[in-house]
């Protein structure tokens, strides 16, 4: 079974029609996850050895890891539905069609091989421009928050996408304010809260605020997920300090959750950790925050490089864009004025392809940084731009 080859879905799903993993506890199942990497956004083995792991890339055990959940999910809620159908219409169903990245897929006449392009487009995205550690860190981790809304979709699909995206923004919340509540911060950690901070999902809207959030978490597996991906964004320098812990201890108590959980998820992420850090290429960073940063910031160089010629086009178009755009090379704008050039941009992005990561979960947060590079990159169109407002 080859995940990087056409009829990989249907050979995989058959395969596992043989075993009985789906029986397996839902909680010993999300503890296998974790153990398999998913839940960290590194995939080192296969969840319960279904495959093994024998020659197949990162990438690939992530789209049999993310393929086997979404099938644990859906044999456990007992629907008549086939699985591929529902699971394609998942999609659909939480995709903003005007903006989707699945969108050029859905004219696809198999279900097999449509499923089978769009795990690949949601995890690969395109090789050119996306770096391993930005995959690990940021698309990756943030899988298990499709599982969640698939799951939710079995069981009732009204205002299903609005209920992923609001699970989305909750959790960007509460793991900004876990990184706000160091006393002392390094560069990084001051650079990633200002990208959680600065991330408008859609328009006219905000991250909710940490009791907002809060609330909105009532499940227990979106409990441990956030459990687990604070503790992520904490294990900086390689170690949970006592400010980090006590941000988790509460929490524990926001949630109404044991402290067995919290000292599990510690222990967890840390003997992941440790046991795989010749495995992970993010872990030889002195700090994740940085990771993330640096990582983030050369893929949004690529994206604007490798699409200057369209997004001078566009831009171009839009002397308001132009001219906030180059305003913040000389102040930073307001609120209102971040709201309309984030809102502006995302209309600019529906025309070019390789730009729908900023569609994806966790993609909005790399929005600011794609408005402090473009100055920098595009020099030429907003010299001619700064022209035009002198005269």
């Amino acid at each position: 079974m080859n995940p990087s080859a056409s009829g990989w879905i249907k050979k995989l799903l058959d395969d596992v029609s043989e075993t009985k993993y789906s029986e397996t506890d839902n909680y010993e199942f999300y503890d296998r996850l974790k153990q398999a990497g998913f839940i960290y956004g590194s995939n080192i083995k296969v969840i319960l050895d279904i495959v093994k792991p024998f020659d197949l890339t990162e990438e690939e055990r992530c789209k049999i890891n993310l393929l086997l959940t979404f099938y644990f999910v859906y044999a456990k809620n007992k629907t008549n539905e086939n699985f591929i159908d529902s699971l394609i219409r998942y999609y659909k169903a939480i995709s903003n069609q005007k903006r989707s990245f699945f969108e050029e897929l859905f004219g696809d006449k198999t279900p097999d091989s449509l499923l089978e392009k769009m795990i690949h487009k949601r995890i690969h995205i395109d090789d050119n421009f996306i770096t391993k550690n930005f995959n690990y860190f940021l698309i990756n981790a943030l899988l298990f928050v499709d599982v969640l809304g698939y799951q939710r979709f079995l069981k009732d699909e009204r205002d299903i996408r609005d209920y992923v995206n609001n699970l989305e923004s909750a959790l960007e919340t509460i793991v900004f304010s876990a990184i706000d509540n160091k006393s002392e911060k390094t560069e990084y950690d001051e650079n990633l809260v200002k990208l959680f901070e600065g991330s408008i999902r859609h328009k006219n809207s905000e991250l909710p605020s940490y009791k907002a959030a809060v609330a909105f978490i009532n499940d227990p597996f979106e409990k441990l997920y956030i459990i687990d991906l604070v503790c992520m964004a904490s294990w900086t320098d390689k170690i949970i300090d006592t400010e980090e812990r006590e941000f988790l201890v509460r929490l524990k108590n926001d949630l109404s959750i044991d402290s067995d959980i919290i000292a599990q998820s510690v222990n967890d992420i840390n003997l992941f950790y440790d046991e795989h850090k010749d495995d992970v290429a993010f872990l030889s960073s002195k700090n994740l925050a940085q990771s993330f940063y640096d990582n983030s910031s050369k893929v949004v160089s690529k994206l604007i490089t490798r699409n200057s010629k369209r997004l001078i086009k566009e831009l171009s178009e839009s002397k308001e864009a132009m001219s906030l755009l180059a305003q913040s090379t000389q102040r930073n704008l307001t609120d209102d004025e971040q709201k309309k050039i984030q809102t502006q941009l995302l209309d600019i992005f529906k025309s070019i392809p390789s730009l729908a990561i900023f569609m994806l979960p966790g993609g909005m947060l790399l929005l600011p940084l794609f408005i402090k590079f473009i100055p920098k990159l595009l020099p030429s169109a907003f010299d001619d731009n700064r022209i035009e407002d002198k005269e």
